[in-house]
């Protein structure tokens, strides 16, 4: 094999639609596969910075980018984000995933960007096992959100671009060796973990870099991503500090802003004064109806639905409504937003190139239905991940685009949203909206959404009635959870006790239930993770009751004397949680259906095989035998407690999801049923 790794050229992008269709593990999959046209959007889309492909041949075998924005996040000043890292399995053993991030760093240290980003699935032991050996670091939330990935950063381009110019010749000598960067840190763990140390109220890692016989240790502050101090230690055992160039650029630590209220009644509007973000809210729905990014006026810092970076805005009030004004240079972003009789309306004028923006829809429980304006035909799914419309999440650029005028509606029991599209709008997923913003013979781009009252809900089914065989239970306080649960004969839970191992995108699965507590489910910056248990000890005080004193959490399985009662699981969190979570994982019958009422009427029979997401009050799962288990809140349950059914490719995960900020300990009951 003769492997090369160059820049990208054009017609590299069919070769890296098939690569990306060809395995299933790549980093940004979309259901389907994508196009050329895809890639080349994307690329553009990005403000791509630098972007690397290895070809064997003729053959592109892995490729490397380096963005300044992606659907999901935008980078600050001297910041780039590496995605679309991908290496063919055959080559994965060998050194070309090592050769593929050392061209991108040691480009980073020739460019004016020094800090690089990434995300990374913390199952995927061998990746993540990768960034930590080359110099990654977590400086956040150091377990996965609900997409999965933990983000990690990595500060070499910019320690060595700062002590270059006091590098003796023999220094640089071992530093214009290096091939690949595995054996140039310092050993870190492989555990999720936040390698954050604040030092003097400054938030500080620190990195040892190996330079063959020498030693550069280097003390870096994340807020401001600049280097703040570096040493280095020679082969006698001497050593003195090195002179620090401070990089390019300057960051501001963000200001605080408050948000803005707009529109009367039961729907109203907010502003995030920080980032330009609008939300829109109505009375007894838990969490925004709608959430609309600002678009930027900087293309390369468009904010994503996951992540913006603050911006200065003048915010003033106006009938109805808000205007909200970026200012850049002589030019400025302005756009004036108004929420009367539940129709919102945002209007955007710039001075230069509009960019886009993203939709994400609130209602977590209900009905997508997509009248399509170019064959007439209507067709209706649940709301949810991967239901109905592929999940183009992690490619942008492959969102299906409906016809030009079709109709969007989601309906829960509460509220109906209501968006026209058109000829710029990608459908990214069943509650995300990528809108492209082309100013009309005026000059101004709108976009309209309205909120009002959905269909009236039909009654749905009812479980059939409870069997009554004994039931056997077993917790372990070392697994931190119920480790079996048989009815009768019938295996309810499944568990690798007493082994631990990955579970989709947690590392650590152990029990059949648990509990954990996580970000909160509306949070756009992370949302619900996927019940990744802390290292803190489990304490079993009495029978199936488990006590974490560290976390504050104490939950327990209550039993009925009576067989076919329903199991309860009590929960107690501290009031310091943002969300406390009971986590299942039934043993579900591949061939089974998975059952949710829709709100607005019926039920919805979905596929296990398959992988998608969807939030529920209350789901039934088949087991072996034909019983199945039925799951939903306990008695006086509050408004806001859901189930979220992930169907991952290693089985069916349910989380069941609590509030649990406030000023007290909150406690919630789980009600577990197995039917006949």
């Amino acid at each position: 094999m003769s492997i090369t790794v160059r820049p990208y050229q054009p017609g590299d992008a069919h070769d890296i639609a098939e690569l990306y269709s060809r395995y299933p593990d790549n980093p940004n999959p979309v259901p389907g596969g994508i196009s050329a046209g895809h890639v080349e959007r994307e690329l553009a889309g990005r403000h791509t910075a630098a972007f690397f492909v290895a070809v064997d041949d003729e053959d592109v075998v892995g490729t490397f980018g380096l963005f300044r924005s992606t659907g999901r996040r935008s980078a600050r000043d001297g910041e780039l984000i590496a995605d679309m890292f991908f290496v063919a399995p055959a080559y994965r053993n060998g050194l070309l995933t090592g050769r593929l991030f050392t061209e991108a760093i040691e480009w980073m240290i020739r460019s004016r960007c020094l800090v690089l980003r990434l995300t990374v699935n913390p199952a995927n032991a061998v990746a993540f096992r990768l960034y930590r050996r080359v110099g990654c670091v977590s400086v956040g939330q150091a377990i996965p959100g609900e997409d999965g990935n933990v983000e990690l950063y990595n500060y070499i381009p910019l320690i060595l671009r700062g002590v270059l110019d006091d590098l003796d010749q023999a220094v640089l000598a071992e530093l214009g060796s290096i091939t690949a960067f595995g054996g140039v840190t310092g050993a870190r763990t492989d555990d999720l973990r936040n390698d954050v140390e604040v030092v003097g109220g400054v938030r500080t890692v620190t990195y040892r870099l190996v330079l063959g016989p020498f030693e550069v240790t280097a003390v870096v502050d994340v807020d401001r991503g600049t280097l703040l101090r570096a040493r280095i230690a020679h082969p006698d055992g001497s050593g003195r500090a090195l002179r620090v160039t401070q990089p390019p650029y300057h960051l501001e630590p963000p200001k605080p802003a408050r948000s803005h209220r707009f529109g009367t009644g039961r729907i109203f509007g907010l502003v995030d004064g920080s980032d330009g973000t609008v939300r829109v809210f109505c009375a007894g729905h838990v969490g925004p109806l709608l959430v609309s990014t600002w678009p930027g006026g900087r293309p390369d810092r468009a904010a994503g639905w996951r992540e913006s970076q603050p911006c200065d805005l003048e915010i003033t009030p106006i009938d109805d409504g808000v205007r909200i004004v970026e200012r850049i240079g002589t030019g400025a972003l302005t756009s004036t937003v108004t929420l009367v009789d539940g129709r919102l309306d945002q209007r955007f004028h710039s001075t230069g190139p509009l960019g886009r923006v993203f939709q994400t829809v609130g209602l977590r429980r209900g009905t997508f239905t997509v009248h399509d304006a170019g064959t007439g035909a209507t067709r209706r799914h649940p709301i949810g991940l991967g239901l109905g419309v592929r999940d183009a999440s992690e490619l942008v650029a492959a969102a299906q685009r409906p016809a030009a005028g079709s109709e969007l509606t989601w309906d829960s029991a509460l509220v109906r949203v209501r968006i026209r599209v058109d000829e710029h709008t990608g459908v990214v997923h069943s509650c995300l909206l990528e809108r492209g913003l082309e100013p009309g013979p005026d000059g101004v781009a709108r976009l309209h959404a309205d909120f009002g009252a959905p269909p009236s809900p039909q009654p749905a089914g009812t479980p059939a009635p409870a069997v009554g065989p004994s039931r056997r239970i077993r917790a372990d306080a070392r697994a931190g959870g119920i480790v079996s649960w048989l009815d009768g004969s019938t295996k309810v839970l499944r568990s690798p006790y007493p082994r631990r191992r990955p579970f989709a995108h947690n590392p650590r699965w152990s029990a059949g239930m648990w509990v954990t507590t996580e970000r909160d489910r509306f949070s756009r910056d992370s949302g619900v993770g996927w019940g990744v248990a802390s290292d803190t000890g489990w304490e079993e005080k009495e029978p199936l009751r488990l006590v974490a004193v560290d976390q504050g959490l104490d939950w327990q399985v209550m039993v009925p004397a009576d067989p076919a009662g329903a199991v309860l699981v009590d929960v107690r969190a501290p009031a310091s949680a943002e969300e406390v979570v009971l986590w299942l994982t039934p043993n579900v019958v591949p061939r089974g259906r998975v059952t949710v009422p829709d709100p607005t009427g019926g039920v919805w029979q979905l596929d296990p095989a398959d992988v998608w997401q969807i939030w529920t009050r209350e789901v039934t799962v088949p087991l072996p035998g034909g019983r199945r288990l039925h799951c939903r809140p306990g008695p006086g349950a509050a408004d806001d407690v859901e189930i979220v059914v992930r169907s991952a490719p290693g089985g069916l995960l349910l989380g069941c999801v609590a509030q649990a900020g406030g000023i007290e300990e909150t406690r919630n009951t789980w009600q577990l049923t197995v039917h006949s």
